[in-house]
């Protein structure tokens, strides 16, 4: 009943692991190659730079705690511009200070990996687990056209697998990759298997600054003052971001083929909105649930096609409306969509959005 696109990092399975969240993705880093990692304390991300603390010095990679967000940022453009696989980590209010940095990667087509454990805000909110990050993650988040591609894993097993391909894919496609989590995906432990990383072909890095004694001299910049340069770089990066709409979107789907009302939800609210979904499928309601992984690029034809066939869509989100709008435009009018949504870092139960998703299908059933 499930369609998944997720890759696997490997195909061969080991012994099942308990490990917390923060500790799956540092660890994940460090298998794939990371060898450089800066960052700043604030929870609910703390273990990711403790954890990292210990395991840089073990691998002959870096670590510093540095003096602020905005520091461990730039360090990390400059650990990428000299071809080192670069990770920074934060929670909602950091990755604010680093977005500055971020459009500077994008400009200069340097990979990183950024993960973000959210937290509720605006401001600096709390300390709970929310979603209110979508807006910045997907949108870009700082000045500029650019985009990020961003992974938003539901289990341990996924913070694993796509800790490791946002990795492949930041140095395949030069840019930062984000992993966008939360606070309970961070903060929880469950088993998943350590499955092992497997390089693939990638690009060779020709353009890291990395010496020119025996070669002409190379600039990594993201001032273009030149007549048509900008303009130039950014038709680029456009074309950079299309192919990425083109191969690497990710979803997973669960009871779709005779669905009269989709649930559309990521992240650890796709977790928790499965629960009410199959619940409300063991009373013969035709509900089912379409999980994007790539929030950027989002699987809009996907979603597009879908509505196509005629069911209505509710969209489950930990905060005040954002996913919503994506599924709206996707959508485009083919079909009602709903919304709930729990703004402030409240994480909302399954007996909730069962009680929701149940008034929802039986109006649209009226309808």
């Amino acid at each position: 009943m499930s369609r998944s696109s997720v890759p696997r990092a490997g195909l061969a399975v080991n012994k099942l692991i308990h490990m917390k969240g923060n500790e799956v993705i540092a660890e994940a880093a460090v298998r794939a190659g990371c060898r450089f990692y800066a960052g700043y304390p604030i929870t609910p991300q703390n273990e990711v730079p403790e954890y990292m603390s210990r395991r840089m010095p073990e691998v002959n990679g870096v670590f510093i705690q540095a003096e602020s967000e905005i520091a461990s940022i730039n360090m990390v453009y400059g650990a990428s511009a000299a071809g080192a696989r670069a990770m920074t980590s934060s929670s909602s209010p950091g990755i604010s200070l680093m977005q500055e940095a971020i459009s500077f990667l994008s400009a200069a087509e340097l990979p990183a990996v950024i993960v973000n454990i959210q937290r509720g805000g605006p401001g600096l909110g709390n300390i709970t687990a929310s979603q209110g990050d979508y807006f910045q993650a997907v949108k870009g988040g700082g000045h500029g056209d650019y985009r990020c591609i961003v992974y938003s894993p539901y289990n341990l097993q996924e913070m694993w697998d796509l800790t490791m391909l946002a990795f492949d894919k930041a140095d395949q496609y030069r840019t930062p990759a984000i992993i966008l989590g939360d606070g309970v995906l961070g903060q929880m432990m469950e088993p998943f298997y350590q499955t092992p990383y497997r390089a693939p072909a990638l690009p060779a890095k020709d353009w890291v600054l990395d010496g020119c004694k025996n070669r002409k001299p190379r600039v990594i910049k993201s001032l273009c003052m030149g007549p048509g340069e900008l303009e130039a770089l950014n038709l680029k990066l456009i074309e950079k971001y299309a192919l990425m709409k083109k191969q690497e979107v990710l979803y997973d789907t669960f009871f779709l083929d005779d669905a009269e009302l989709v649930v559309v939800a990521f992240g650890i609210a796709a977790r928790i909105a499965l629960s009410a979904v199959r619940d409300l499928r063991s009373e013969g309601r035709k509900i089912g649930l379409f999980r994007p992984v790539t929030l950027f690029p989002f699987p809009e034809k996907q979603i597009s096609r879908l509505a196509a066939k005629g069911p209505a869509f509710v969209v489950a989100e930990m905060n005040a409306g954002q996913m919503v709008e994506d599924v709206r435009l996707a959508v485009n009018g083919k079909a009602e969509v709903f919304f709930y949504g729990r703004p402030g870092g409240v994480v909302f139960t399954p007996e909730e959005i069962y009680r929701k998703f149940r008034a929802i299908y039986s109006k649209v059933k009226r309808g």
